[in-house]
């Protein structure tokens, strides 16, 4: 039986916390492979794009790992997490920017260029190779997931799908526009991931991040531990 929260909302957090500025003290976690258990699944979905450099190997650092490992354990016994992305070297950032710049041109064409950019780094991280500036997948505490039920397999519907482009992605649009099951659903997957120790990126209902500058920003320490992991 679970024990999370379902009935409290999903906070307004707003991009204040993101931790740009603060410093990083490299701890020195390995990145670990995960493999697959019944609770857990992986799909690389960037190798199934075709993007350059992506690798059906996911990894991510072995603390994040852990916790990642607690957060499955804290969801009801019908559910597993399918895991869509993790640790990402800078030639795919720069792989996937380029994807969806395309993609925001395709679904955008009134849009002006600084419009697209705006648009791009609302859901992609821009690359970049300067240490201060290391985007979350890159220092490997980042994880892209989503729910599935055990008994059919099936992900379960969160009313949007994984990298669209639109305004319901954010995190807490169903607290605001209740619509079930899809306000349900987030609820289960973020008090998870945050009683496990993670941190939301509130533009995105499926992306959480361990000991980057965000998650020290949101959890107040000020001193993020993983810095690049390349």
């Amino acid at each position: 039986m679970s024990d999370l929260p379902v009935s409290l909302s999903i906070p307004t957090i707003t991009e204040s916390a993101h931790g740009g500025g603060l410093p990083t003290v490299e701890c020195g976690e390995p990145l670990v492979t995960l493999t697959e258990t019944p609770r857990l699944r992986l799909r690389p979905v960037y190798l199934e794009l075709g993007l350059v450099g992506a690798s059906a190997t996911m990894q991510l650092r072995s603390g994040a790992a852990e916790r990642l490992e607690q957060a499955i354990a804290l969801l009801p016994e019908t559910l597993g997490v399918i895991v869509l992305d993790v640790f990402r070297p800078l030639s795919v950032q720069q792989a996937l920017w380029d994807w969806q710049w395309q993609e925001v041109k395709r679904d955008y064409p009134h849009f002006t260029t600084a419009e697209i950019h705006e648009k791009v780094r609302h859901f992609v991280a821009e690359p970049s190779a300067d240490p201060a500036k290391t985007t979350p997948h890159r220092t490997g505490g980042a994880v892209d997931l989503t729910l599935f039920e055990l008994a059919t397999g099936e992900p379960l519907p969160m009313g949007t799908a994984f990298d669209e482009a639109v305004d319901a992605t954010q995190t807490d649009w169903f607290e605001r526009f209740v619509q079930e099951p899809f306000t349900s659903h987030r609820r289960l997957l973020y008090h998870a991931m945050i009683q496990a120790g993670f941190a939301n990126y509130p533009s995105e209902w499926w992306h959480y991040e361990f000991g980057t500058r965000r998650w020290a920003a949101c959890h107040g320490t000020n001193l993020a531990v993983y810095g690049s992991a390349e």
